[in-house]
């Protein structure tokens, strides 16, 4: 059974569905973002979309939520904030702190971003039958609260507590 008392799809081969299809979406995710000026890069939107979801956050917090070493997401802040998509300040409260917050341009390329991103998931979405989109819409939901409830390893920066 799982969580919820369900003992319907086992939750290894529901995976491994899910990971098919994850691929899909990914691939049609990450397609848009090739488009987009400044031609970022997976990691760099990732950086980018955490720090849109909480703005100030430190360096240590934004390494942990994109998967690198503390150096490493410190380049990448240098390469983004060099591209004048971020910039750094200290923090009021620990004036040794260094937060992060994206400049306008970088809100700017992350809107144009999602404007492409949407545009692409409606194509695919048009043609899938209206129930399946409603279906696709819940599970997926459903995962997002998943996730935000689960491991602080796999909770997303800004999701719900």
């Amino acid at each position: 059974m799982d969580r919820a008392g369900r003992s319907e799809v086992p939750a290894d081969d529901a995976s491994r569905e899910v990971a098919e299809a994850a691929e899909a979406l990914v691939d049609c995710w990450t397609r848009a973002g090739r488009d987009i000026p400044p031609g970022l890069s997976a990691l760099q939107v990732r950086a980018l979309i955490a720090v849109r979801r909480c703005p100030g956050v430190n360096l240590s917090r934004l390494a942990e939520q994109v998967g690198a070493s503390v150096p490493a997401a410190s380049r990448l802040c240098d390469r983004l904030e060099a591209a004048g998509l971020l910039r750094r300040f200290r923090a009021f409260a620990d004036r040794r702190e260094v937060g992060l917050s994206l400049t306008a341009r970088g809100d700017e390329a992350l809107t144009s971003l999602a404007a492409r991103r949407a545009a692409d998931l409606c194509e695919v979405l048009s043609w899938m039958a209206v129930e399946d989109r409603r279906s696709l819409v819940t599970g997926l939901l459903a995962f997002t609260r998943a996730v935000d409830a689960g491991a602080p390893g796999h909770r997303r920066l800004g999701g719900a507590d």
